[in-house]
């Protein structure tokens, strides 16, 4: 079995698949302070409640394919490859690393790994011209071209640093549960604060992506708007634009990227 892992800012993503099918998922925080060791431990006590999983740490497990945005993250998963699964396949996606999507931006090298993992698997679930809207701790909005180019993008604060911000500077705010409020009129200090998350990123989105689409294709209908990332149930029901929901498209670029990778190992 594969093992794909994303490191994002706020959350990790484990995914476990057995050849194309995603068999497990698990969702952690993640610690830029934990030690290689501290990840083996982790790791091991997730996989081993997994039926097909055997007790030690690497049974099963036929190869490793990890992107992350937290540098000090991947030095450590790096080290918990080397460490403790020495024998099993790993591809760690870095400048260097075959995607097969070419990355038409300033400065490839700044693009975040997930961003273009995205791509990755946009293109081979949808093809292109698409736009890959990711709800994470930014909300990021993904270019691909009609020939499946990775070609730029978007980022804006995420719902939930939005949440924090609004409860840490306004005086009589505090934190809230980002959930559907009763109405778009809040009847209350929270339902307000609610609607204003809920709707106002919905609005953001619409008005994103149809400025991208116009940009991106002669026809914005032709322009397929996929919406991934933990938060996006949160918005995909009140936006009007996003045509496709893929909870796993980080981890299934990651497994593309593995195929793609591994024979070249």
């Amino acid at each position: 079995m594969l093992l794909t892992i994303d490191v994002g800012n706020t959350h990790t993503v484990l995914g476990l698949f057995d050849g194309e099918d995603i068999v497990e998922h698990w969702r952690i925080s993640t610690d830029a302070r934990r030690t290689a060791d501290e990840l083996a431990v982790l790791l091991q006590g997730l996989m081993g409640m997994h039926p097909l999983l055997g007790d030690e740490l690497g049974d099963g497990i036929d190869g490793i394919a990890i992107c992350a945005t937290v540098p000090s993250v991947l030095h450590e998963l790096r080290e918990v490859t080397r460490r403790y699964y020495g024998d099993v396949p790993a591809v760690l996606v870095e400048p260097g690393v075959k995607t097969g999507v070419p990355i038409l931006t300033d400065n490839p090298k700044e693009v975040g790994a997930d961003r273009i993992i995205n791509a990755v698997a946009a293109v081979d679930l949808y093809g292109g011209p698409a736009i890959v809207v990711d709800f994470g701790t930014a909300t990021t909005f993904d270019a691909v071209s009609a020939r499946g180019e990775y070609i730029g993008g978007v980022i804006a604060p995420g719902i939930e640093i939005s949440v924090e911000a609004l409860g840490v500077r306004g005086a009589q705010l505090r934190k809230i549960e980002v959930a559907r409020p009763r109405s778009v009129i809040g009847k209350n200090t929270v339902e307000a604060m609610q609607s204003g998350i809920i709707y106002g990123f919905a609005g953001q989105v619409d008005g994103v992506v149809n400025r991208m689409a116009r940009e991106l294709a002669d026809d914005p209908e032709d322009v397929t708007v996929i919406a991934t990332g933990g938060l996006a149930p949160m918005v995909l029901g009140e936006s009007s634009v996003i045509d496709e929901h893929e909870p796993w498209l980080t981890l299934i670029g990651l497994r593309l990227v593995y195929e793609r990778n591994v024979s070249r190992m």
